[in-house]
Formats: structure tokens, sequence, C-alpha cells
């Protein structure tokens, strides 16, 4: 059974996975719609209008600036949602390069890069980024520079695993044996058959990382203002608790969107693991 047979047929038994997609596609759409449309410009408002509770002209309210915070939602759709891509990708990239490398040289480039990423792994995830980030500055750029610092290791200690326990399969010898080059071998041989279990994280590790994101952006670690963010909207609402749409309506996107990533995550591997596979 191919993969577009095996998609559908997870998408008929998998009804979390179909929800996830639909969510994701969803936000990617709103994204790509804010770069050239938004009902209203989000970062200008009107001090007149500050605190407007949702009505028929503000669907979801305004807030302390008089801004339109569904416009806001909408515009910063694609500042957490590409925040969060960009981390995975270049996470991902590194990770993918540099355990790769390391499982099929081995030796003690192998034993650094482990224990390099065993510190990395040692200190909790938000607490490495923001120290990462205040000793940079708070900008989009450092931040996402943080974010792959804590986010790679999770890729190289994967893909490592999957190298060497792929490298020692005889068609890999059988390559080696017809003069094939390192670099041919694992980029045509060992790579492909490797980068199942890579998809599967990056696709649970995306909402982890939007979460991550808005939670960096909420401690004014994030898009600096008056970027239009999740995060940093809920952070802003917060200070606010009786004129509640401004932190409600920002934190459903981050809490729909980080579902929706981690339904599809779990819909994934089922889907290429082989052995949960036979029973989908």
């Amino acid at each position: 059974m191919n993969k577009k047979q095996n998609l559908k047929r997870l998408m008929k038994n998998n009804r979390l996975f179909a929800v996830g997609l639909v969510i994701c596609l969803f936000w990617f759409l709103i994204a790509i719609i804010s770069l050239v449309y938004t009902p209203q410009d989000p970062l200008f408002g009107d001090t007149g209008m500050k605190f407007s509770p949702p009505s028929s002209e503000h669907w979801f309210g305004t807030d302390e600036l008089g801004r339109d915070v569904f416009s806001r939602v909408i515009a910063g759709s694609r500042t957490s949602i590409g925040a969060g891509l960009a981390t995975i990708i270049l996470a991902g990239i590194v990770g993918c390069f540099f355990g790769g490398i390391s499982g099929y040289i081995g030796g003690i480039f192998d034993d650094i890069l482990m224990r390099l990423s065993e510190l990395v792994q040692s200190f909790p995830t938000i607490i490495l980024a923001m120290v990462i980030t205040s000793a940079l500055g708070p900008n989009l750029f450092n931040t996402l520079l943080a974010m792959v610092v804590v986010w790679w290791p999770n890729y190289a200690r994967v893909m490592r695993s999957m190298v060497i326990q792929v490298k020692t399969n005889e068609y890999i010898k059988a390559s080696r044996s017809l003069g094939a080059s390192n670099v041919r071998i694992f980029i045509k041989e060992i790579l492909p058959n490797s980068i199942g279990a890579i998809i599967v994280l990056a696709t649970v590790d995306f909402g982890n990382a939007i979460l991550l994101f808005s939670g960096l952006s909420y401690l004014g670690l994030g898009s600096p203002p008056p970027t239009p963010e999740w995060g940093a909207m809920v952070s802003g609402g917060s200070a606010y608790l009786n004129h509640w749409w401004m932190a409600t309506f920002p934190g459903i996107a981050i809490l729909t969107m980080s579902l929706g990533a981690n339904f599809i995550g779990d819909g994934v591997r089922d889907m290429l693991d082989p052995k949960l596979r036979k029973e989908i």
C-alpha cells in the first residue's frame, strides 16, 4: 500500500489526525491571507474605541490602544506560525547534519557531539532559551536563534541513532564495495531511510515550537512591539483581566494551532511506524 493510500486510510480511521490537518491548514491559510489583507490595520487604532467588547464592527473587540484584536490575531498568525516553522526547519537541518556525521563517522567526533547535546538537554528548554535570548537581546532573530540552539540536540540524537542502525545494512556494504563515496552513501542510501523518524519528530515539535515562542513573547523576549504576535497579545491582555477578550482570542489561537500540530504528529507517527501502520 503506497503512502497516498495510507494517508487516506489514516484520515478515515484517525479522526484526530483529520481534525488536526483541518486546523493547521486553516491557520496556514489565515497566515498567507494576512500577508495581503487584514480587516483593519493591526498596528494602529482609534484611542476613542479602546477596550471595546466584541461586536459586529470589532469581532474580537479592541485592545488598550483601540486596535482591532481580530486583525491582530490574523496578522499574528504569520509571526507565530513562521517562527515555529523556522525553528523546526533550522533545528532539523543542523541536528540532522551533525547527528548524521556523528552516527556515520563515530569515534571522538561522536563522543564530543553527544556530550555537547547532553549538556544542552540538561537545562530546561524554556529557561535556556530565556537565558540565551536575554544575553543576545530580545528580538525576533535572537529568539529564533535561541530556540534553534535548544532544539537541535533532539534531531541530532534521533538522526544519529537512525544512521547507526541503517549503516549496518547489507545494501550499505554493497554500495561501499562498489566504490560509492561516503557522501553519496549518506545522501542516497542512509538519509532517505532515516528521515521518517525526523518527520515525525518535526510534526510533533512544530506545535511545541509555537508554544515556546509564544511563551518567550509573553515574557517580552520575542517580537518587539507593536508587532502582532499571539504570545505578546496574551501578555498584554493579562494586564487587563476585566477585558477578557484581549487575552482569550490569541490564547485560543495558540491552543488550537498547538493541538492541531500534535494531532498531525501522532497521525504521521502511526502512518510511518510499520507496527502501528498494520493497525490503521
